[in-house]
């Protein structure tokens, strides 16, 4: 094993109003293309993809009454150092639902999409997260698990 390699372990967290819509964020963090981006981060020790998710997007936009969190599937990014690992969330909320600008340092804005007209360029994780959703394949070099229906 490589000394150098490291884990890298994320959640994806796509947040849907009633009538079908996701938010997204327009990630401008300094050192990285500008893209937008679903809600989301690492998964700390002891949380699950649903708890990191939740949490992440009570942090990046102060929505805290989410709904009906499951894990749709696990992503994989094959082309990177590092070993990455992203779980894919949806949770629901109310269709009044605004996202707030809590990390400026990272996001300009939050903006909600219809599925069928989301902007580019996207963060990988995301696309990949989205693709899914979608009933896409993964972008090149990510790999996509989707989990299947508990009986």
């Amino acid at each position: 094993m490589n000394d150098t390699a490291r884990s890298i372990i994320g959640v994806g967290a796509m947040v849907i109003r009633p009538d079908g819509s996701v938010l997204l964020g327009y990630r401008d963090k300094p050192g990285e293309t500008p893209c937008w981006c679903l809600p989301g981060g690492h998964v700390d020790a002891g949380e699950s993809f649903e708890t990191s998710a939740a949490r992440e997007v009570a942090e990046e936009t102060g929505i805290t009454e989410l709904y009906d969190l499951s894990l749709l599937a696990i992503t994989q990014n094959l082309d990177s150092a590092a070993s990455m690992v992203t779980g894919a969330v949806i949770a629901h909320v109310k269709q009044e639902a605004e996202a707030l600008l809590l990390e400026p340092e990272v996001f300009t804005e939050w903006r909600w999409f219809h599925p069928g007209a989301l902007p580019a360029p996207l963060f990988p994780a995301s696309q990949a997260v989205l693709a899914h959703w979608q009933g896409q394949a993964p972008p090149a070099d990510w790999r996509t698990y989707p989990l299947a229906p508990v009986a």
